[in-house]
């Protein structure tokens, strides 16, 4: 089973608690990296890796704010190692952004007409039986 990346730095306390997840995460990152994309768009075959990341940093995320099970120090270096996105994480907290899934959804230099992605307009201002799936990460409906 292939390590998580780290830096030669031990990790603090805590860490034997949650590397088993990450590991299997990472295992799955890597398995998403060497997936055949034949058949698929360009932007399809980074889907499975985006939703991983997502839930990488969503897992980080929640053992640290929601269950305050690691701590602050194992948190930190989480981010310094790469481990969660800190941008991403960064985000989350701010107002309307709770369900954000990729920083490539908010960024008005990928879009057309300079807007957000679809998958962030709410559910309720769209036609009925739209399916709405993004370009970027093919997420369904992020704005919450």
């Amino acid at each position: 089973m292939p390590k998580v990346r780290r830096s030669k730095k031990s990790p603090p306390e805590g860490w034997e608690l949650i590397e088993p997840t990450l590991e299997e995460l990472e295992l799955k990152m890597r398995e998403a990296e060497s997936e055949s994309h034949e058949g698929k768009r360009i932007h399809e075959s980074l889907w499975s890796i985006f939703k991983l990341h997502h839930q990488k940093s969503l897992y980080i995320n929640d053992l640290y704010y929601r269950r305050k099970a690691i701590s602050k120090e194992l948190f930190d270096y989480c981010l310094n190692e790469k481990i969660a996105d800190k941008n991403l994480i960064s985000k989350w907290k701010k107002p309307g952004y709770e369900k954000l899934c990729c920083l490539r959804c908010i960024q008005t230099r990928d879009t057309n007409h300079g807007t957000n992605c679809i998958c962030r307009v709410p559910k309720g201002k769209l036609e009925e039986g739209r399916i709405v799936e993004c370009i970027h990460c093919g997420c369904r409906g992020c704005s919450g």
